[in-house]
């Protein structure tokens, strides 16, 4: 492996860490507050917008090589943005579409 490629890698990944851990460490002292702004919501709409992006381009290929995989991958974005309605939190409704979606291609690939 080159030396380029690596320490780009090591560059580019500890940027992403900071990128996700300083937010945090400097709002640790503050409160939150009680009214939000259209900024407040596009921020916190940012990560369901992530995932359904990674996951509209993980699945396409898929589904276009293979048509059974699109009632899987559909299920998988109901359960999604069903469970992120629910909660408004990101880590539970990735794993439980995540979960759905394997659940659903196993009961529909043993019938």
């Amino acid at each position: 492996m080159r030396s380029e490629v690596l320490i780009l890698g090591l560059l580019v990944g500890t940027v992403n860490y900071l990128f996700r851990y300083l937010p945090l460490r400097l709002r640790d002292g503050q409160s939150r507050p009680t009214r939000r702004g259209i900024t407040g919501v596009l921020l916190d709409t940012i990560g369901i917008a992530s995932i359904c992006a990674l996951l509209v381009v993980s699945t396409a290929p898929e589904v276009i090589h293979d048509s059974r995989r699109l009632l899987p991958t559909v299920i998988g974005f109901a359960v999604l943005g069903l469970s992120f309605w629910k909660t408004r939190s990101i880590i539970v409704p990735t794993l439980l579409s995540a979960f759905a979606y394997g659940i659903a291609w196993k009961l529909l690939t043993v019938s």
